[in-house]
């Protein structure tokens, strides 16, 4: 069961995450996208998994230590737990990147790999985001001014 939910945690998101980055200009993509309730399905598999291991949870963030989430982690609902966390999250990081990317008229071409290492590694993602997004912002800033 816990295999099913952590595969689950990902399909859940992928209908977001496949418009975002193939319909990116679809009306209904970006009203989706415009809402944090997209990661609600996500998080019920999150609870499902969590809550069996929320003592350990608990011990592992009340007060962090690499051994504690090591055990944490060793169990399946608490590995399963936080992939749906990280899921959670990164969808959540991937649709703010999509707004920012469309307010500031950032190409599709360049948002959707963007956005699909949002998917894969996404705080290299978001660096490589919020320089694009300064670099543009400063040159609307010094070509308005």
């Amino acid at each position: 069961m816990t295999g099913t939910l952590f595969d689950l945690a990902f399909y859940l998101a992928a209908p977001v995450w496949l418009l975002m980055i193939f319909a990116p200009n679809w009306a209904p993509t970006a009203r989706l996208a415009a809402s944090p309730l997209t990661v609600l399905p996500v998080l019920a598999v999150y609870l499902a998994m969590a809550i069996p291991v929320l003592p350990e949870m608990w011990a592992a963030v009340s007060s962090p230590d690499i051994d504690g989430f090591r055990e944490l982690t060793a169990r399946a609902n608490g590995a399963g737990a936080i992939w749906a966390q990280v899921i959670a999250w990164d969808l959540l990081l991937g649709q703010w990147i999509y707004l920012q990317a469309r307010r500031l008229g950032v190409h599709p071409l360049v948002t959707g790999p963007l956005l699909v290492l949002t998917i894969l590694l996404s705080p290299f993602a978001l660096l490589l985001f919020l320089a694009l997004r300064t670099t543009l912002i400063q040159r609307r800033a010094t070509s308005g001014a």
